[in-house]
């Protein structure tokens, strides 16, 4: 069982960790399975570690021999003093909702897939990325839209821009 916040010794200078807390970052860091950010941020507590007399190393030295910043070991320091349990600090937080919201709904790929399968403009022999593009903006589906983001609809639906299916791999 991890420990809880309350068994772990948190100073504002020292972390001390328990025999079991230092086991679980130890096999944590080793297995090979884990994220490696995750993996990193339990390498520098381990080397932080003042629990049994250790002397860490300063930040700088923890920094260049795992491979990050000075800022990085003053960053997971901070967050596992804030953490509430050891679990907590060794889980990836979960992004709530995504950066960029999808510009292409499933309505507007219906609008997009009619497009295609209707006859072209005049003065045209069939529709082009740009063409739908510009078109969709023009019939106001969508304030702006790039040709090339079309373009990954049609690939993720494995057609072309005149509504044929591509050959599967």
């Amino acid at each position: 069982m991890l420990e809880t916040h309350a068994s772990l010794i948190r100073t504002k200078r020292s972390i001390e960790l328990s025999s079991e807390a230092r086991q679980e970052l130890e096999r944590f860091t080793k297995t090979g399975k884990e994220h490696g950010r995750l993996a990193k941020r339990a390498a520098i507590i381990l080397a932080l570690d003042t629990a049994d007399n250790r002397k860490p190393d300063t930040e700088a030295a923890i920094a260049y021999r795992i491979g990050v910043s000075r800022q990085t070991v003053q960053n997971v320091k901070k967050d596992f003093e804030a953490a509430a349990d050891l679990t907590a600090f060794l889980q990836r937080k979960k992004r709530e909702t995504p950066p960029i919201p999808p510009k292409i709904t499933g309505d507007l790929e219906a609008r997009i897939m009619a497009l295609v399968y209707s006859k072209p403009p005049a003065g045209y022999r069939s529709w082009t990325l740009r063409l739908l593009a510009h078109t969709c903006v023009e019939l106001q589906y969508v304030d702006t839209i790039s040709h090339m983001t079309i373009s990954r609809l049609f690939k993720k639906r494995r057609l072309n821009h005149t509504g044929l299916l591509l050959p599967g791999k």
